[in-house]
């Protein structure tokens, strides 16, 4: 243990109780600056708890005693800060023609409530990375392209269907997030007339003499998102490429994703002066995810345009079992390219389920983020960051939830118990972060751990268990003992 003489600075956090139809967040609380001489000798610990009065809520400070030899019949956590690993890249959700009709449909205090509790750091809970849609994806009032049906040429591209709510909708949330807030892209179909089976549901697949316009038309993309002051950090090449949805989809198989790839869509951004754009392959569940990366990244000429594998959690459809083992064997065997978890929701909308707090909501996103970035991922991304009361609006009535809602019809908003557990990441954690090594010695203990720049350590934890847990946490010759509620998740700070 390092000797440091700091303060512990004065830290913010949402305080807000969950109300069935309308959640308010509440003023932000201060906590008192406490000295510590020891670098971990003090956690100042947040929590979330169902059916409670706990929403990112600060619940008090614990001191560090001597260690503590941990019993098999306790539940325990071991950090280990001196073994660092993946770099943070940032946590977000995505900013689709959904979410952006819903937000103009709050109220305008309402709009700047949901901006502030996404994007603010102090007051919120610190958003720093963001997706959104090539043309149409499902959640949208309908299905669009920036081109007329036929032009491969391009020569009437332009995205002004957007100018009405989604480019405006971004540029807030850009603000609201300080002016910085990293954007990839993503294209859930080309065109209609580029596709084998002449739509742009149901998925067919990119007809070979389109390759070149196709790959041509993401390059239109990024420019003119960019030039309305919009910078594109990077893309995925094709969203779920392995599903035939009854909305916009496209089918590739892992050869094909890889030439399309290394024969058009990463020359063309080269040639059009976007090769520095972070190009995510795959972008679909976990199942498959082993066999997309290695086809793609065992072809040198495909693997130097990647930097990075994408993935979603849909895989659990099977036999509602995540399956996070086949990340972590990517990341072995790939140490060089970078995970991103690029979409995430539950389906099938149902409000019953936020009005009675169905643990399982939330937790579904405790259970993944921790999984997922002890397996090696960097970014972590949620799907539409906001929906209206039905769970769209979706022009497939594919409804799903969002961590929150907004009433289209009130203007007022819903917080659920997902934006709190998501926060319990996303604010405290920053890009720039390093996880270190954080074990949990009990199966209804769930952890992670990170050290941010300003060595400021996160460690996250989670019960998915119906009943309250002690347990301690040690860190080298340090033990904290804590309690936690049922169906709860904390984060703990030391300075």
């Amino acid at each position: 243990m390092r000797n440091l003489f700091i303060a512990l600075t004065l830290i913010t956090a949402l305080s807000a109780c969950v109300q069935k139809d309308n959640t308010k967040l509440t003023s932000v609380e201060e906590i008192k600056t406490t000295e510590i001489n020891e670098y971990g000798n003090t956690l100042q610990v947040f929590t979330s708890a169902h059916n409670s009065e706990f929403k990112l809520t600060p619940t008090g400070t614990i001191e560090f005693s001597n260690f503590k030899q941990p019993l098999e019949t306790e539940a325990s956590i071991l950090v280990d800060p001196s073994k660092k690993f993946q770099t943070f890249v940032g946590i977000g959700a995505s900013l689709t023609d959904a979410a952006a009709e819903t937000f103009y449909k709050l109220t305008k205090e309402n709009q700047a409530k949901f901006l502030e509790a996404y994007y603010s750091i102090d007051k919120g809970i610190g958003y720093s990375l963001s997706r959104t849609n090539i043309h149409s994806c499902d959640f949208g009032s309908g299905s669009y392209t920036y081109i007329k049906e036929g032009d491969a040429e391009l020569n009437t591209f332009n995205i002004d269907h957007d100018r009405e709510f989604r480019l405006p909708f971004i540029k807030s949330a850009i603000a609201a997030a300080g002016g910085e807030l990293k954007m990839y892209v993503s294209p859930w179909s080309p065109p209609a007339f580029m596709k084998t089976n002449n739509n742009m549901l149901n998925g067919g697949k990119l007809k070979p003499e389109f390759a070149a316009s196709w790959a041509k038309y993401y390059a239109k993309f990024i420019k003119a998102y960019e030039k309305e002051g919009i910078p594109i950090w990077g893309l995925t090449i094709q969203n779920e490429p392995m599903a035939t949805q009854v909305w916009e989809s496209c089918i590739y198989t892992a050869e094909e994703e890889r030439d399309f790839l290394k024969n058009h869509l990463g020359p063309t951004l080269e040639k059009e002066g976007l090769g520095d754009k972070k190009i995510i392959v795959w972008d679909h569940n976990r199942d498959l995810i082993f066999q997309r990366a290695s086809t793609i990244l065992n072809d040198e000429e495909a693997s130097k345009y990647v930097w990075g594998v994408g993935f979603h959690w849909y895989e659990d459809w099977k036999d509602g079992i995540p399956m996070f083992d086949n990340v972590a064997r990517v990341h072995e065997a790939y140490p060089d390219k970078n995970l991103i978890f690029t979409e995430g929701c539950t389906e099938s909308y149902d409000l019953s389920r936020i009005v009675n707090e169905d643990p399982k909501l939330a937790e579904r996103y405790g259970k993944s983020m921790i999984n997922d970035f002890n397996n090696g991922t960097v970014a972590w991304t949620d799907w539409n960051i906001l929906l209206d009361e039905t769970g769209g609006p979706n022009h497939v009535k594919n409804l799903c939830f969002a961590p929150v809602h907004g009433d289209s019809k009130t203007g007022e908003l819903t917080f659920t118990n997902s934006y709190y557990y998501i926060g319990h990441f996303s604010k405290f954690i920053r890009p720039g972060a390093k996880r270190v090594t954080s074990v949990s010695s009990s199966n209804k203990l769930l952890t992670t751990a990170f050290v941010n720049e300003d060595e400021t350590m996160v460690i996250v934890a989670m019960n998915q268990s119906n009943e309250a847990i002690p347990y301690t946490v040690t860190i080298g010759s340090k033990t904290a003992t804590l309690d936690m509620p049922a169906h709860a998740i904390q984060t703990m700070l030391l300075k």
